[in-house]
Formats: structure tokens, sequence, C-alpha cells
């Protein structure tokens, strides 16, 4: 008796997720637990991808903060669009803080996207990967960083009302993360071997004031700076205004709480902080920094400026030259304005030319890559903790405990005669250094 044999269909391929993760590092975050999630859910997730096959959904995390992040964030989704309608890929999906600023013209003019979810919807963007928001997997992240160091983000959100950002807009209201889940958070990471937390936020300092009625980031200092396994936390987006001081004792108290402080300011000039609302004079700022300065007296501070604002005079800027010039700040970035719609900001006129704020931001920038060499030149004949990053270009690449990764200064040491691991901690001594980046030798 002969069987006729059933031809089996070939089994349901389930797709891939390729994240791609566009602007700071809180988006970052962002993506991370959102990759967290579709692993819980059992699906297969890669991120940024350089190879694409035709079943992946690519989910694109994007930036809307200036012009030029936002100028990014669109040439990418028009990329992976064309992607798709080459047949190259299945899906895209748009995230993150640009499609909640703009989802409307995006979709207007962005069409073959298959779906525009905003900064809080990531319930919504899962169910439309086929994925279920899984609560138990709060604190649990596929990270996108090296294992040893995690951008720790505790609130999201912003309160303030400064006239030149659109953070509010993109981001909504400040929102504390609870400080149990926090800890529970740091927890799981320590376990999965990271060594270093760095605190991110719109605003750190105004952490615990919707949930617990105070500014309360020093209480949460404390019960992160007992995680076991941490060794290092670091301070990112302090804002100045309020700034509380009782963070200082504990980062004086804590020997894992780097002493490191990021703290964009962004001017001095009185003119310049009245028109931006950052709700500090010059004055105030300035006995800001020496406060800090004499409570931690081996703490690098870290600012960020902007150049170029609406009304902006050669006297401000000259008031802003000096200020760089006299503080010494350790590490300083520096940037042009940006006429953001919808802001505060948006309805002065922006009479600044491009040219002269580029020149004001360079100008800025050499003050401080003096500054920095000059500084550097203190540390030569030092020993240092290095956390090593990663080994790269016949060096092991690591950082102190005053450099946060990516933007700071980073310690090379010279593979041929030195030996370490990514990820752990050596004693390096400082041989030279240079404007941005200190050469030594593993002593421990």
């Amino acid at each position: 008796m002969r069987t006729k044999l059933n031809k089996l269909s070939a089994p349901i391929q389930k797709p891939r997720v390729n994240v791609v993760t566009l602007g700071c590092s809180k988006n970052i975050h962002d993506s991370e637990v959102l990759m967290g999630q579709l692993r819980g859910n059992q699906l297969d997730v890669v991120h940024e991808a350089g190879n694409i096959g035709t079943n992946d959904i690519v989910v694109i995390n994007t930036c809307g903060f200036i012009d030029n992040a936002k100028q990014e964030s669109i040439d990418t989704i028009l990329a992976y669009s064309a992607l798709k309608e080459e047949g190259k890929i299945n899906k895209v999906i748009v995230t993150g803080c640009l499609s909640e600023r703009y989802k409307p013209e995006l979709q207007a003019e962005i069409p073959n996207v298959d779906a525009y979810f905003g900064t809080n919807d990531l319930q919504q963007l899962l169910s439309t990967i086929g994925a279920d928001y899984k609560h138990e997997l709060i604190g649990e992240r596929l990270l996108t960083t090296p294992s040893h160091f995690s951008y720790f983000k505790i609130a999201e959100g912003c309160n303030r009302p400064c006239s030149f950002c659109a953070i509010p807009l993109m981001r909504g209201k400040h929102l504390s993360k609870p400080m149990d889940d926090l800890v529970k958070e740091a927890s799981y990471l320590a376990k999965n071997g990271t060594k270093e937390l760095i605190l991110i936020a719109q605003d750190l300092t105004y952490y615990g004031l919707d949930l617990y009625g105070k500014r309360n980031l020093a209480d949460l200092l404390r019960r992160l700076s007992d995680v076991e396994g941490i060794e290092w936390i670091r301070l990112q987006y302090a804002y100045p205004s309020g700034f509380p001081m009782d963070i200082l004792e504990v980062m004086k108290e804590r020997s894992n709480i780097c002493n490191y402080l990021d703290m964009p300011l962004q001017h001095i000039s009185d003119n310049m902080l009245r028109s931006m609302r950052r709700g500090i004079s010059k004055q105030k700022t300035i006995d800001l920094v020496n406060s800090i300065r004499d409570k931690v007296p081996n703490i690098a501070l870290r600012t960020t400026l902007i150049c170029g604002y609406p009304g902006e005079t050669e006297q401000d800027f000259e008031e802003l030259r000096e200020w760089v010039t006299e503080t010494r700040f350790d590490r300083l970035g520096c940037f042009t304005y940006s006429h953001e719609e919808n802001t505060h900001a948006y309805e002065l006129y922006d009479n600044v030319p491009p040219e002269l704020k580029s020149d004001r931001v360079e100008q800025i920038m050499e003050i401080q890559q003096d500054i920095s060499y000059n500084i550097n030149q203190t540390k030569v004949g030092k020993a240092f903790k290095v956390l090593i990053d990663k080994k790269e270009g016949g060096y092991f690449v690591g950082r102190t405990e005053f450099d946060s990764p990516e933007v700071d200064n980073e310690v090379l040491l010279d593979a041929q005669h030195n030996y370490a691991t990514t990820g752990r901690f050596v004693i390096a001594h400082i041989d030279r250094a240079e404007d941005f980046d200190l050469y030594g030798s593993i002593v421990k």
C-alpha cells in the first residue's frame, strides 16, 4: 500500500529586530530597555547590525534635540525606508524624540514607515512587533555599552523652563524612578559585570521632588553606593539652580562615588542667563562653582556652553571667554545655538550669523584645549586608578574617575609593554600627557 507523503510546509521564520540608536545617553538607555523586553519575548534582537535581512524589523530610536541631530535622524529614516522599498528589509518603525515632536509631519513626508511612536510608547511599540510588555523585566536591559559600565537613568523629563531647550516638548515633565526600582536595577547590572554606573537624567538634581517631596539624590547615592560590585558611580547632567549641596557630602564619604560632576552652565553673562531663563545669575554661578570646589577640592568639573544665542553681543561673549579662562574647568563642551520651534527662545530673532557662532565655539574650545593640556601636565609622575574600556591601535585604553566615556580624556597604555583586561581596574603611572590624552604604564 502506497503512503502519500504530505509536503511539509517551511517553518515560519521569526523576525529579527535591529535597533538603531541616535542621540544621547538617554536614548542609549531607552534602546537597551526596549531590547531587554524584546529578548524577554524570545525575539532575536541586535543593535545596529551591519548585515540586514529581508525579514528584519528595523526600529530607529531618533533624536530631535538640535538641527544636526534632527537631520541625522531624518537621513537614517529615509535610508531604511529606501531599503524597505527595495525589499531588503521587512518593516521600519520609528520611535524617540524626533517622532514624539514631529509625528504628523513625519507621517506625511515619509509615509512608508510602518509605525511612529513617541518617547513614552514602549508598550504600544512592543505590541506592534508582536511582543508583550513584561513587568517582571523592570531593571533588566540588553547593554549596548561594554558590560563594565552602564548609563543609569534615574528620571525622565524636565520641569525646567530653559528658553532654548525642546526636551520638555519631547520628554514631558520630570518623573523620578522609585528608589527601590533603581536599587534593584543596579543590583541586576552589578551581578552581570557592571562596575560603573553613570547616572543620567535631564536633571539629576531634581530627583525625588515628585515622589518624596524633597530633593533626594543624596539618599539615592547612598543606597546605590551600597550595592555590592559597583565600584564607580558618576554624576552627569546636574542643574545649577537649586543644586543640592548634600550630594557633595556623600561624594566625600563614599569612595565609590567618583569625584566628578557634569553640570551644564550654558553661559555666564547675566544678560544671556536671564534670556535663557536659567534661574541663576553670574555671581551665583561663580559662587556655586567655588563652593563645590571648596567642599570637594579634587573634583573634576565638566560643563557645557552655548555660543550664538539670540542677542549674544561681543561683550557677552567676552565675559564668557574671560570666565572660561579664569574658572579652568577640567572638562568642557561647547555648541552653537540651535533655533528650535515652540521653545521660548524661538520668539527671539536668531541674529548671530552661523559663521560667528562657529567662530565663537572654536575660540572657547581653543581656550579649553590649553587648560586641559596644563591640567594634564600636573598628572605626569602620579598614579591613578584606571578602568580599562578597550584595546585599540596598539594601546589598552582606559579612564580615571575624572573621565566619562566618549566625551572626556583617556589613558593610553602601550600594549607591547603592558597587559590589561577590558573591564578591569589597574593602577597606572602617568608618564606623559597631551591636550586630551594621558600616556602611562601599569604599576599594579
